[in-house]
């Protein structure tokens, strides 16, 4: 058993706002100590904001949980000082093959282009995930930084007031009252806060389970996502592997519906299932088992006055594409630069509904790929199946049928199309992948890569265009990151976000989405932008 999941990283104490009378008063409690409610502290307290992380719990995840961590979640990872350590330890995967029973369909390559810093996706057990976090969380508070985690204190009540929310927590040392400005859910799929709160999901559960097995072998398997239709070892089902690591494999095999949970969990009935897939000959050793249902559900609004919700305690979806924690890195990533915006008083509060609209539409994004995936993956009636095989077979040989094969669409970011922040497009010439509420995409520069120099802060990029080194309005300053788009080494740089445009200037917000593009600088119309991006137009 590893270790690492008994060792408190963020032991109980007590603190002096257990005594306060009356209530301690704090900018921001977040609830839940996993990987958004961590990554979501640690962008507030490195922007100023106070943020206090209350979890019942003082070590990490117990089993590997998510292990699939995309490029978009570690390059935001990156802005908070903590991604290098976890693309270290990782195991960096960009090939996927499919297979039906024994034959390989195709493979496919998650990042075929070059001059990116990070890779499509990285392997690595959440506890290693979370133990990284707390590290750097240690580290901000060490230096200072508003930031404290709480273990040991478990939520028993929450009240919304007008202008705060009041939390009543309980400790080893008995009950105490907790005033917070705002509070964010973070809390997981089971989400106590929302159950306090009268709120539940909307949306599906699929008929059917998968047993998770995290298996310590030494195996040859190459460093890919293996994804099986109907193979000999788990007939009328699928299976998935992938190498985590520590020596470790998580294998995924389907069971069906109507199964016993308990009975299908227990040492004597996995193992067998293990050897059909690995061979008698292989030696092995579990380190965690679970069993999990598709799901693909949200909730109808991630606001609710002075409460916010995040990660799993917002939405769910099927594991299959790696959108779980990797979307919920990213509704920290939306959350806390408008969070600090409306604390300094800078931006109104209706600012954060754009968090609801954004992550609720990234979310919809996310259900409807992994509901199509599940649907494939699990055919519900014979002619679904009859269809779903044919492709697989046509794939095998035609390129054609290659796209409609679906194991689990991965995680890509949500382009906010259409969002209330997004300002004018006025570059006819320019790339798609960077139109107003894209991501940005990285692009290497002499000097290293783009995003490394974008930050998290309000950018104007320009690229052949005249323009100030920086402009303030209503509070914001946009600096200034010029480049010279001729330069011979900047070919990636031109394709991304020039295209057949002769020059560009980009409004770029701190969570590296385009708030708009133009052609030329124009000083009024940045105005109105800047102004839109933060909830004033």
């Amino acid at each position: 058993m590893n270790k690492i999941f008994e060792t408190p990283l963020y032991p109980y104490t007590h603190h002096p706002d257990q005594d306060a009378t009356p209530p301690a008063r704090r900018k921001v409690v977040i609830v839940g100590a996993g990987p958004v409610g961590l990554a979501t502290a640690i962008d507030l307290a490195r922007k100023g904001v106070e943020a206090v992380v209350v979890d019942e719990n003082d070590k990490v995840s117990f089993g590997s949980r998510a292990i699939c961590f995309a490029k978009r979640p570690l390059e935001i990872l990156d802005r908070l000082g903590c991604g290098q350590p976890m693309v270290d330890k990782g195991v960096q995967w960009n090939v996927g093959k499919v297979f039906f029973d024994e034959r390989k369909v195709f493979e496919f390559n998650l990042l075929p282009e070059e001059g990116h810093r990070r890779p499509a996706f990285i392997n690595l057990q959440q506890y290693y995930f979370e133990e990284f976090l707390v590290e750097r969380a240690r580290e901000l508070e060490a230096e200072g930084t508003p930031i404290e985690l709480r273990g040991g204190n478990k939520v028993m009540e929450v009240t919304q007031h007008d202008d705060h929310v009041t939390l009543r927590i309980d400790t080893p040392d008995g009950p105490y009252n907790l005033e917070a400005d705002w509070l964010i859910a973070c809390d997981g799929a089971a989400s106590p806060l929302r159950a306090m709160m009268g709120l539940d999901f909307v949306g599906r559960v699929f008929e059917d389970n998968f047993l998770i097995a995290d298996v310590v072998m030494e195996a040859d398997f190459p460093t890919e996502r293996w994804f099986w239709f109907d193979p000999p070892f788990n007939r009328g089902q699928s299976a998935l592997l992938h190498k985590q690591p520590d020596g470790v494999w998580r294998i995924d095999l389907q069971l069906g519906w109507d199964i016993d949970k308990e009975e299908e969990k227990k040492p004597e009935n996995v193992i067998p299932r293990l050897k059909e897939m690995l061979g008698d000959e292989v030696e092995f050793e579990l380190e965690w088992v679970s069993i999990y249902t598709f799901q693909c559900r949200r909730m109808e609004r991630f606001r609710h006055g002075r409460v916010i919700f995040a990660g799993d305690s917002a939405h769910q979806v099927s594991p299959f594409g790696a959108r779980g924690a990797n979307s919920g890195i990213q509704d920290a990533d939306n959350l806390g630069w408008k969070l600090r915006l409306v604390i300094e008083g800078i931006a109104p509060e209706a600012l954060l509904d754009s968090y609801d609209t954004e992550r609720v539409q990234a979310a919809d994004e996310n259900i409807l790929n992994s509901s199509r995936s599940t649907d494939f993956i699990t055919p519900k009636s014979e002619i679904s199946r009859v269809f779903r095989d044919a492709v697989l077979d046509l794939a095998e040989h035609h390129d054609f049928a290659r796209p409609l094969v679906n194991s689990g669409r991965l995680s890509v970011p949500c382009v906010h199309d259409g969002s209330p922040l997004s300002g004018a497009d006025s570059l006819p010439d320019g790339p798609a992948r960077t139109r107003p509420g894209a991501p940005c995409p990285d692009a290497p520069l002499g000097d290293g890569f783009l995003l490394d120099h974008l930050g998290d802060r309000f950018v104007l990029l320009t690229l052949g265009a005249v323009a100030p080194d920086a402009l303030s309005e209503s509070g914001v300053v946009a600096r200034r990151v010029a480049l010279d788009p001729d330069a011979g080494a900047l070919a990636a740089l031109r394709d991304r976000y020039l295209g057949d445009a002769p020059a560009a200037v980009y409004l770029i917000r701190p969570d590296q989405h385009v708030a708009a593009r133009w052609p030329a600088y124009d000083e009024a119309e940045t105005r109105a932008a800047i102004r839109r991006a933060i909830g004033l137009e």
